[in-house]
């Protein structure tokens, strides 16, 4: 795998030509969660969309298999089945289609057969191996007994040529990838999981599942194990789910991101699973009867119940929607005192349905959201059933099963999520209702499942905010009809508004539909890391689009465009541009046209959505290296030099360590070998570059002189963290023991044999560590008499001598350090959970200790990473903000390296929008860093501060 790279040339410094591979934070960015346009090239943005002629296509992303194909009238082959048709199709076109064997290359996913017209959905199978959001769809119509393809569309990548023989197995891809997701935890909390400090293992440990290999479709293809990583934050108790994605080759996680889909209300954010149904046998349906209820807003309603004998009571079970041999019903069930943590990938043995004495459901059930619940999942079963003929959420009568009153670790859980299979709404708090309190919100829940059991779109990046948007828009959409509420109301794209208890419902809307963002403005790039990708930051753009097309084309018509575009068009790794294409597709089908195809093409340019809009995001810095296909990889710099690590232009090889000037001046300078491990996380004082190398049997530490020589292996272990620093002879690092047991260590270039190490026991720990002018400073946690002290420390190489610099209180975390010849910089967090952290400084000798930015007041920040130079120190810090916006994003803020106080000159670093981050610092006040500003990750840098930014 690595050896391929060995005829890979990266393109020297700012003057090279802007190349068209797709690349980004993390390697599904690469496969187009964040793709640019797949449209023809003479296509012009924001213009109108002709008719199709017969066969018209519009060409694949990196693929020769077109991506959409439209206007077809063409005879599919004789087949016993409709997926047997498609597939025939398929080869006879190879010519169009270059899949060169359907039969062996797409398995059947799906058929949906209404009114005369089937849609079949393949997935893409490599040598065997099911490839990541490679789906293809073909439609077609029944005539004469035969079959005729109108159209097809999706993704299948022609270009795959990786291996197929895992040199990672299961149990190593599963603790690689708990290891992770422990790592992603734990970084802006300032702390190092494992086991306990009594040698236990966890209270709330975190489990992986591994489901196999998988492909990840990036340039020739990863080969990768996909592991599910569930449980619970072992610091905050939230629900977590991780999809995470092992090279198998290396053992090196390259792709990661949560698996939850929330509603995403303030208070509270969770990680979410796929959770079982519960263990229940088929049954004879009880009589179900009609009950009653009184919502949290007062109104009384309906309640289809069922008297359950063994309880003596009568439940929240309907018997009355779904009709099928296996008895699946529509139920609600009582999760109180249950934490949201404790439903993530489970069904505790001990749940019950929501149960009353009579049919007449009383206060108990209304405060709980029980009522709401019941109620709004019915109305948005019969909005499907009725409008679209769908049943139930899967399309074929699964059960429906509704979760009421989680809490976060028993205090108030201000959230709503669809785990895969059912959804858990949580208790509320003093200003908002238990969140089923929102039809709205219900709805949104329960069209995630039919985003799942239809176009299955990826929950990152694009793909995820569009599936955040279409489940925005039916959620809107089932409300506003349900209660008649005109599209012309100005509240009538606002989502959430009715949680609140005080507020007024535009105050309280979590979202709203008529925002009027458009891309070009308003797009919010930002890794993985953030809110999936931005699938909320990002959704009402494109649910933005849709509810101006349904308040132009009027509520039928757009929902049928809508839902027949998720249905029979869309596949799981679709971008917006992607989006637009399929809904116009879509409509085109139903035979629309004249002014409600224009009010269609119409709503999509108003809000940017046209071809290349991504070029139009604009930036106030510098380029270095662009499009860095690397995942959780921090960069480095020192006096004129950065580094950083990255892949080839497609992000299909393990990566590689390259080096350059930081004015861009001059050829990069590959400094890794091409052996097909991950080399990460480099550092460099501007002579030596040091990182690290991740394979199958551990970590090494490796080194080489900017100015040329052999790789140097500098270490060996099991695990390490992600700090790594250089400075003259000396290098120190983060390392972990067995059970993730944290320490750090400092070794000589010239004799790494010799390494001292600290902590790393189980009553011992050790983090953060930073290097400078001969001094390691770090962040002690040990055991002393009984109680644990939490202290920052400076330790001389040439001497030993170790020196507390200050002792935390009791209860406070201490995060990442720096130091200077002059200075010695950390983070810490004193008030748990208040959203800010404050950046310390003082001297070496411990001296003149002040907060450069205090943990409270009206310019605190939640700072959560730093780099610092001799002229000045920089932070990555978010502001205190409960809505995702630019402003709230991670961006660089800079502070003078002399004044105390108010004499402290604080400054933004660049104004670009979107997320910024692994900030480096370079000689004087320069810094280099990672900016996503445009949906994708390129290596920037600006040789002053910007200022302020307006």
């Amino acid at each position: 795998m690595g050896q391929s790279r060995a005829d890979s040339k990266r393109p020297t410094g700012l003057s090279r030509a802007r190349r068209s591979g797709i690349s980004g934070a993390a390697a599904l960015i690469g496969v187009a969660a964040l793709v640019v346009s797949a449209v023809p090239a003479d296509a012009k943005a924001g213009g109108p969309v002709p008719p199709p002629s017969p066969g018209e296509l519009i060409p694949g992303q990196k693929t020769a298999t077109p991506a959409l194909v439209e206007g077809l009238r063409e005879q599919a082959p004789a087949a016993r089945n409709a997926a047997g048709a498609a597939r025939a199709y398929l080869a006879a076109k190879q010519d169009r289609y270059r899949i060169a064997d359907p039969g062996r290359d797409l398995e059947p996913l799906g058929t949906v057969t209404a009114d005369g017209q089937e849609t079949v959905r393949l997935r893409q199978r490599y040598h065997g191996i099911p490839v990541l959001g490679g789906q293809y769809v073909v439609r077609m119509e029944k005539q004469d007994g035969g079959r005729v393809v109108t159209g097809t569309s999706g993704k299948y990548f022609t270009g795959l040529r990786t291996g197929t023989t895992a040199e990672v197995d299961d149990a190593l891809a599963v603790e690689r990838a708990v290891d992770a997701v422990l790592a992603r935890l734990g970084a802006e909390k300032f702390t190092a999981y494992g086991e306990d400090d009594e040698g236990k293992k966890d209270a709330t440990p975190l489990t992986g599942t591994s489901h196999g290999l998988v492909v990840l479709p990036t340039g020739t293809g990863v080969l990768a194990r996909h592991v599910t990583v569930r449980g619970a934050d072992p610091a905050r108790g939230e629900p977590v789910l991780r999809e995470v994605y092992v090279d198998a080759q290396a053992g090196y996680p390259v792709l990661q991101y949560s698996g939850i889909r929330t509603f995403d209300a303030p208070g509270t954010t969770a990680e979410g699973s796929a959770a079982s149904h519960p263990a229940q046998e088929p049954t004879e349906p009880a009589p179900g009867e009609t009950g009653s209820g009184v919502k949290l807003d007062g109104k009384p309603v309906e309640l289809q119940v069922t008297h359950d004998d063994t309880r003596a009571a009568y439940v929240l079970r309907d018997h009355s929607r779904i009709h099928n041999d296996t008895a699946d019903v529509l139920a609600t069930w009582d999760a109180r005192g249950k934490w949201a943590s404790d439903v993530v990938g489970n069904w505790p043995a001990d749940l019950q349905e929501f149960a009353s004495p009579t049919p007449a459901f009383g206060a108990e059930a209304t405060e709980a959201g029980a009522v709401d619940a019941h109620w709004a999942a019915g109305q948005v079963y019969d909005y499907y059933k009725n409008k679209h003929g769908r049943d139930s959420l899967d399309g074929r009568g699964m059960s429906i099963n509704s979760l009421v009153g989680t809490t976060d670790y028993g205090q108030p859980y201000v959230n709503a999520f669809w785990d895969g299979q059912k959804m858990v709404y949580g208790n509320g708090d003093a200003e908002y209702r238990p969140l089923a309190a929102g039809l709205d919100v219900v709805g949104h829940e329960m069209t995630h499942g039919v985003v799942d059991h239809s176009a299955d779109l990826v929950y990152a990046g694009q793909s995820g905010a569009m599936n955040e948007a279409i489940a925005d828009y039916f959620g809107n959409a089932i409300e506003t009809d349900v209660h008649g509420i005109a599209m012309a109301d100005p509240d009538s794209g606002l989502l959430g508004e009715a949680l609140c208890r005080t507020r007024t419902p535009r105050e309280c809307a979590v979202r709203d539909l008529n925002d009027g963002r458009t891309t070009a403005k308003s797009f919010l790039g930002v890794g993985f890391g953030t809110d999936n990708g931005g699938v909320h930051l990002n959704s009402t753009i494109f649910s933005g689009a849709l509810w101006d097309i349904r308040e132009d084309v009027g509520p039928t018509l757009a929902d049928k465009i809508v839902y027949k575009a998720l249905t029979e068009y869309l596949t799981p790794l679709d971008g917006f541009t992607q989006g637009r294409d399929a809904v116009i597709a879509a409509a085109r089908a139903l035979g629309t046209g004249g002014k409600d195809l224009t009010a269609v093409q119409r709503a999509f340019n108003a809000h940017g959505i046209v071809p290349n809009w991504e070029l139009a995001l604009g930036v106030d810095s510098d380029l270095l290296i662009e499009r860095v296909n690397t995942y959780d990889s921090q960069l480095g710099a020192g006096g004129d030099w950065w580094t950083a690590a990255t892949s080839n232009e497609e992000g299909s090889e393990a990566y590689s360590v390259w080096a350059g000037r930081t004015d861009g001046t001059g050829q990069l300078k590959l400094m890794s070998p091409n052996d097909g491990r991950y080399h990460v996380n480099p550092a460099t004082d501007g002579k030596t570059v040091v990182w690290q190398a991740h394979g199958t049997s551990g970590v090494d530490i490796l080194a080489r002189p900017l100015a040329g020589g052999p790789v140097k292996t500098l270490w060996h272990g099991r695990s390490v963290g992600g700090a790594l620093d250089v400075d003259g002879d000396v290098v120190a690092f983060a390392y972990n023991n067995h059970g993730g047991r944290a320490g750090v260590a400092y070794l000589s270039l010239k004799d790494p044999a010799n390494v001292v190490t600290i902590g790393g026991g189980t009553y011992h720990r050790a983090t953060f560590p930073s290097l400078s002018h001969g001094k390691v400073v770090y962040q002690d946690r040990q055991r002393v008499s009984a109680v644990y002290e939490t202290t920052t420390r400076v330790v001389d190489v040439a001497t030993g001598e170790d020196k507390v610099i200050q002792r935390a209180a009791p209860g406070a975390s201490l995060g990442p350090t720096a130091v200077t010849g002059d200075h010695v910089y950390w983070l810490l967090d004193e008030i748990d959970q208040n959203g800010t952290t404050a950046l310390r400084r003082a001297g070496l000798d411990g001296s003149g200790i002040t907060d450069l930015s205090p943990e409270t007041g009206p310019e605190s920040l939640n700072v959560f990473d730093l780099t610092a130079s001799e002229g000045a120190v920089t932070v990555d810090a978010r502001t205190p903000d409960p809505a995702f916006r630019n402003e709230s994003l991670a961006k660089l803020w800079q502070f003078s390296a002399e004044g105390k106080g108010d004499g402290v000159r604080k400054s933004r670093v660049s104004c670009n929008r979107g997320e910024q981050l692994s900030a480096a610092a370079a000689s004087g006040t320069q810094v280099v860093w990672l900016d996503a500003t445009t949906g994708i990750s390129n290596v920037v840098t600006r040789t002053r501060p910007s200022g302020t930014c307006g």
